[in-house]
Formats: structure tokens, C-alpha cells, sequence
């Protein structure tokens, strides 16, 4: 697929795309909503299922690293990238069989992750502002949201640690899942 130059014809490429497959953002917003309030009944479960997520795909990709830094064993860099892998192997570890004890350490992480997701997220909406009017407003909330939730987080430290990332992946789920469907019911008073 070739980029148009014309910043009109992209423009119009993207609204004709949200205006065409506003059902799917419909269904991935509905999905990702009821999932998120599942996360927020049952925050301790939640956690401890990212928790283990989290270590299986720490495992998964440090085990990917590890075959394609032998593989790539003659190209520059090859030590850092050896321990890169070796690190990921070892957080999986340390996350699968100490769950409960992770969820401090993924506590601070995730409240980190938050708020520079939620900054990210503000700025992407300002650019829907000037570009695509009418989709901005549900991303601005998003972001601010995320941005709240990791002062809650960081500030509730280490007794959130028990409830925070699962209430806190619940809010984010529930919250995106809103922002993708207000994109897609704007998408359809599009058409």
C-alpha cells in the first residue's frame, strides 16, 4: 500500500475506513468494557492473572531472544543482547513462581506505565483535534483517566499493590473500551 500525498486524500482514507468498520470498533469497545468490569469485581484475581501473563510473556520472549542472539551470535552487540534475553528468562521466572510477591514490583511499574500512556494519550487526542474533529474528545478522557489512576496507584503504595493492577487494568479495559466505542458511534452518525 502506497501513502497518498495529498494530507486531504489521507484524511479522507481514514474517515471512510472509521465510517466502513465502525461495527468492529463497536464490538472490540463492548468486548474490552466487559472485560474491564470483570477486572474491577475481582481486582485480586485480576492482578495475579497479569501477574502470571506478564511472567509468561517475559519467559516467552526472553527464550525468543536467547535462540535468535545464537543465531545472530557473530553480529555486533551480541553480549548485551545476551543478557537482554538472559533478563527477560529471569523476570519470567521470578514472576511465575513468585506471583504474589511480583505484584509490588509490577505495581510501581504499571503506575509508571499509566501515567506515560495516559501523557501519550492526551497528545494523540490534541492531534485528532486539528485532524479528525469529532474523535479527540473520548481519547482526551481516556488519557486523563490514566493519568489519575497512577497517582492513586503510586500514592496507595505498598497497600495497592494487593488490588492496583487489577482494578487499575480494569479501569484501563473499561476506559478504552468506552473511547473505541464512542470513536465508533461517531464513525456511524458519520455516514
Amino acid at each position: 500500500m502506497t501513502l497518498p500525498h495529498d494530507l486531504t486524500e489521507l484524511r479522507s482514507r481514514v474517515d471512510a475506513a472509521m465510517r466502513e468498520h465502525w461495527k468492529a470498533f463497536l464490538v472490540e469497545g463492548i468486548l474490552l468494557a466487559i472485560l474491564g468490569l470483570a477486572a474491577m469485581i475481582v481486582p485480586p484475581l485480576a492482578s495475579l492473572a497479569v501477574t502470571i501473563f506478564l511472567g509468561w510473556m517475559f519467559l516467552i520472549s526472553g527464550i525468543g531472544g536467547l535462540i535468535v542472539t545464537y543465531w545472530a551470535r557473530q553480529l555486533p552487540g551480541f553480549w548485551w543482547s545476551l543478557i537482554s534475553a538472559a533478563l527477560a528468562v529471569l523476570a519470567g521466572v521470578i514472576l511465575l513462581t513468585r506471583p504474589i510477591q511480583g505484584t509490588l514490583t509490577l505495581t510501581i511499574v504499571v503506575g509508571a506505565y499509566f501515567l506515560a500512556e495516559g501523557v501519550a494519550t492526551i497528545m494523540y487526542s490534541l492531534e485528532h483535534r486539528r485532524e479528525l474533529s469529532g474523535r479527540w474528545t473520548w481519547m482526551l478522557v481516556a488519557g486523563l483517566m490514566d493519568i489519575i489512576i497512577s497517582f492513586i496507584v503510586i500514592a496507595g503504595l505498598p497497600g495497592s499493590a494487593e488490588w492496583a493492577i487489577g482494578l487499575l487494568a480494569g479501569i484501563n479495559l473499561l476506559f478504552g473500551g468506552a473511547t473505541l466505542i464512542g470513536m465508533a458511534l461517531a464513525a456511524r452518525s458519520a455516514t
